[in-house]
């Protein structure tokens, strides 16, 4: 693979990574507007809500046997024009029965699509030999925060959900399909390539101590399957229960209240902006752990924040140490398993859709019975247990076993 070739396949990927970024953000901000339209309940709507998570996770488990066939750039091929038009039929369609469909092939092809991004970018990061991975996640937050703006520009003016989404995928979809053309796999996916070779023997112990030969150790994954789940439940809570918390326990105002995710979304892009930076100088490991205590600490001010102000920064702190474990988790499974990263992938791909079910119901269960404010100390406890197992995120992505030197391709832009 040329350095040109990985320069387009970089690109594209963060290409698919930002459009999924705004897909995403269209559908979850506009909940209260799909509810209004299919007259969903409010007892049936959780129901709807948890069958796309549900429904993602089963897409990432036939993801795993898929490329046991095809390469994952086929996957993210075909998934990604698949979420836009299922997002588009959510937006046209009337009856129960259409936004059911919708939202299933929604959530089916969310999977399959979150799966088979982050195998390729886990495959780029072994070809580049060196940490581009949360690079990748920050052009998600970007299409977020984008995908965001324009599900509040559409209620600001109120569109219907087909006027607010046609457009959007009117424009993502090509540009998704064009920029598929570059995907690649980067010639260093499950150990092929000289590349990929020189590159993946920096895994080092890990390979030894059991993902040699491809076989994947549930023991060894499920530390940090455990990290994706503690991370997604933070995650959850800031984007289901900020402005809730800010406006009931702080006593903000309606409008201030929606403040609080919007901080933490650009918190999340800057500090995914600058993360493999931080990487590449002291380590996945320090920067996990920093993230760690920094979003352990922001939990810590909204529990006992004074007023709005002091609660949104604590909101702030979390944006920032949240934002790096995530793409660090993925980068370590690729590492853990060189010779089987896209199923270590697809299998811990899973645990970010149980964190976003368990997270969003544990934390309002327990301000019910208890308080909000206690509430948010157990996603603190459990960001904190991620320094328990932060020793799986080593040995670094510049670090080369046996002596050998940097490949070539650790120098592309």
């Amino acid at each position: 693979m040329t350095d040109a070739g990985l320069r387009h396949g970089r690109a594209s990927l963060g290409l698919s990574f930002g459009v999924q970024g705004v897909a995403f953000a269209l559908l979850v901000t506009r909940i209260p507007a799909i509810q209004d339209q299919y007259g969903i309940s409010d007892g049936l709507l959780p129901v709807f809500l948890a069958a796309v998570p549900i429904l993602a996770g089963a897409g990432s488990v036939a993801t795993e046997k898929v490329v046991a066939r095809v390469r994952p750039s086929v996957v993210l091929r075909w998934a990604q024009p698949l979420v836009l038009l299922a997002l588009l039929g959510v937006g046209a369609g009337r009856e129960l029965w259409h936004a059911a469909v919708a939202l299933g092939v929604f959530g089916l092809a969310v999977g399959a699509l979150d799966a088979s991004m982050n195998m390729l970018g886990v495959s780029l990061q072994r070809a580049y030999g060196r940490s581009i991975m949360t690079g990748f996640h920050a052009a998600f937050s970007l299409g977020g925060i984008a995908g965001a703006s324009l599900a509040w520009a559409g209620a600001r003016w109120e569109l219907s959900l087909l006027a607010s989404y046609l457009p959007v995928v009117a424009m993502l979809l090509p540009a998704a399909l064009v920029g598929s053309r570059w995907y690649t796999e980067g010639k260093g996916a499950e150990g092929k390539g000289a590349e990929g070779t020189e590159a993946g023997a920096g895994a080092g112990t890990d390979v030894d101590s059991g993902s040699a030969g491809g076989a994947i150790s549930f023991k060894l994954l499920l530390p940090l399957c455990l990290i994706m789940t503690f991370a997604y439940i933070g995650d959850s809570t800031v984007s289901n229960w900020s402005a809730k918390y800010l406006q009931d326990v702080l006593g903000s105002s309606e409008q201030l209240a929606t403040v609080p995710y919007n901080v933490y979304m650009v918190t999340t892009l800057l500090g995914r902006a600058v993360g493999d930076l931080g990487v590449r100088r002291f380590g996945a490991v320090a920067v996990v752990r920093g993230g760690s205590l920094l979003a352990a600490g922001g939990f810590a001010v909204v529990a006992v924040a004074p007023g709005a102000w002091v609660g949104m920064l604590g909101f702030t702190m979390l944006g920032f140490g949240l934002c790096v474990i995530v793409p660090q988790t993925f980068a370590a499974a690729g590492r853990m398993f060189p010779g089987d990263s896209d199923a270590a992938v697809a299998r811990l791909n899973i645990f970010n859709y149980v964190g976003f079910l368990v997270g969003s119901p544990l934390v309002g269960a327990l301000g019910d019975a208890w308080s909000y404010r206690g509430a948010m100390l157990v996603p603190m406890v459990l960001v904190l247990a991620t320094l328990v197992y932060a020793r799986a995120f080593g040995p670094e992505p510049a670090r080369y076993g046996g002596g050998h030197e940097r490949p070539r391709t650790a120098d592309v832009g």
